[in-house]
């Protein structure tokens, strides 16, 4: 039997991570799970001259006053009703997106990650990388990935 306690909804405010989270959430609820949402706040800053190095600001540049609203954003994605039936916690963290995913689910011992895709590719994908691709392939539990209806594949 698939037991899950933990469910990890990585949120970066795109309709790709809203449509996630409404998974999230019918998942927690139905296996009465604990739902971690976690915004990543990502560390890497290009610098134009040089793409290729990223500028990393030092790791305590955000206040806890501004950690503190962001948890509180977070939490008012899933509404009052919700929270009464199962547990929310919100996380907020600094650093590479998909490599904090992973640590947070490792550390959190999450049974299963949701997380919305932007289904990019060709050029986009290159330059962009992927998130949900990476966190699929390193993560330490099964990855639901989500992606946006208006994205779905059409035959040629």
């Amino acid at each position: 039997m698939i037991t899950i306690n933990n469910i990890l909804c990585p949120v970066d405010y795109s309709v790709f991570s809203e449509k996630a989270l409404t998974y999230g959430v019918e998942l927690a609820t139905r296996f009465q799970a604990k739902l971690y949402l976690l915004h990543v706040l990502d560390i890497r800053f290009l610098d134009v001259n040089n793409p290729e190095l990223p500028y990393i600001p030092p790791a305590n540049s955000i206040s806890a006053e501004t950690i503190d609203m962001l948890k509180s954003r977070l939490l008012k994605s899933v509404n009052e009703e919700t929270q009464g039936k199962i547990s929310v916690e919100a996380v907020v963290v600094q650093g590479v997106p998909f490599a904090e995913i992973i640590r947070t689910a490792k550390e959190l011992h999450i049974d299963l990650i949701v997380i919305g895709t932007h289904g990019r590719t060709g050029l986009a994908h290159a330059v962009m990388g992927s998130v949900a691709e990476k966190v699929v392939r390193k993560a330490p539990c099964p990855v639901l990935t989500i992606r946006h209806p208006e994205h779905d594949f059409v035959m040629p």
